[in-house]
């Protein structure tokens, strides 16, 4: 199995999980002598039998993840990171941008004026640097995901 497909089954594997969290607790009560729409002991076995799954699958992806490199020599787990502080940062950058390209409406010429600290173009510009450095790393990583083999 490669580690793109098993990123897919751990994507799903979380998601029945959730969605048998939230089946369970609607099951949960009930009004007397009425009965639940489904079972919620088999609904809670089910999630156990996902977790499970989910718990046997997580670590050989963590380790595939440490053992696969990209061309450069980074580790596939560096690189997640790497691709996290990218997103953090464009999300500090665009909102500092959009903030700094706002228009302020003056109703007259006694009205307080405001004004940005910072020129929107240059933040804009590293955001644009930033963004395709992220695209570029994002093709590494997925490249790699579907390259490499899932440890067993």
């Amino acid at each position: 199995m490669k580690l793109a497909e098993a990123l897919i089954d751990r994507a799903d594997l979380q998601k029945r999980a959730a969605q048998l969290e939230e089946r369970i607790v609607r099951n949960m009560l009930v009004q007397e002598r009425e009965k639940p729409s489904e079972d919620p002991q088999q609904l809670l076995k089910e999630f156990m039998e996902v977790t499970e799954a989910l718990e046997l699958l997580i670590p050989r992806i963590h380790r595939a993840n440490l053992s696969a490199t990209l061309p450069d020599g980074m580790s596939l787990t560096a690189a997640l990171t790497r691709r996290d502080m990218l997103d953090l940062r464009l999300q500090v950058l665009r909102r500092a941008a959009a903030t700094a390209s706002e228009r302020q409406t003056r109703y007259s010429n006694s009205e307080v004026r405001i004004q940005s600290v910072m020129p929107a173009r240059d933040l804009q510009k590293q955001v644009d640097v930033l963004a395709k450095t992220r695209r570029e790393l994002e093709t590494g990583i997925q490249q790699l995901n579907w390259l490499t083999e899932l440890p067993a």
